[in-house]
């Protein structure tokens, strides 16, 4: 088998997934958009359970890789680059008509609550999301772009759950106006040092 089969099948389903959710995802459109036979779905996944568990890796992987693309710009200032992730993340949804969304804050509703796998790995997941912004967010208090009396990590966790916030409320009103908000109050009001912070 070609070693590419089972990132071309993680592929296909990903887009698939984003748009229709796990449940409604079947493994036969799946191997249809892939254009692998069934059998290379199990030479690779035990089942549909294995097979999204790993999609989450796959997921985060692509987040990751893409926050890292706008973090690694040594040009940027730590709060710049953050701001800017966000930015993107907006960009897309709305180029896409607010279809999809984030992939696994779409996973943490649709699956959270109903499987116990599925909940480990997505918290795993937003655990590795939240001390990557806080570490961020350290590096930004230490040159001086935040107020240095932010806890790091808590300030993440307000971040992060803010902005999945966002985008639900994009989602269902079509709208970057919830974008806007988030981003004056995270990066104009919440991140802003004031003159007694000098």
């Amino acid at each position: 088998m070609p070693s590419d089969t089972k990132q071309r099948i993680l592929k296909a389903g990903a887009k698939i997934v984003l748009q229709k959710g796990f449940y409604d995802t079947g493994l036969a459109e799946v191997l249809k958009a892939a254009k692998v036979p069934k059998g290379s779905f199990y030479f690779y996944f035990k089942n549909k359970e294995d097979f999204g568990l790993q999609l989450v890796d796959f997921f985060a992987g692509q987040l990751k890789e893409r926050a890292d693309e706008f973090f690694g710009d040594p040009k940027l200032t730590f709060v710049v680059k953050i701001r800017r992730l966000f930015a993107w993340q907006a960009e897309a949804f709305e180029k896409n008509d607010y279809k999809g969304g984030c992939p696994i804050g779409n996973l943490a509703l649709e699956m959270g609550d109903r499987n116990p796998h599925f909940r480990s790995k997505l918290d795993q997941v937003f655990a590795a999301m939240k001390k990557n912004l806080a570490n961020l967010l350290k590096q930004a208090a230490q040159e001086g772009e935040i107020p240095k009396a932010l806890e790091p990590e808590a300030a993440a966790e307000f971040i992060l759950n803010s902005w999945e916030g966002a985008l639900l409320q994009m989602k269902v009103s079509k709208s970057t106006k919830p974008h806007q908000v988030f981003d004056q109050m995270i990066f104009e009001r919440f991140l802003c040092r004031s003159r007694s912070d000098s």
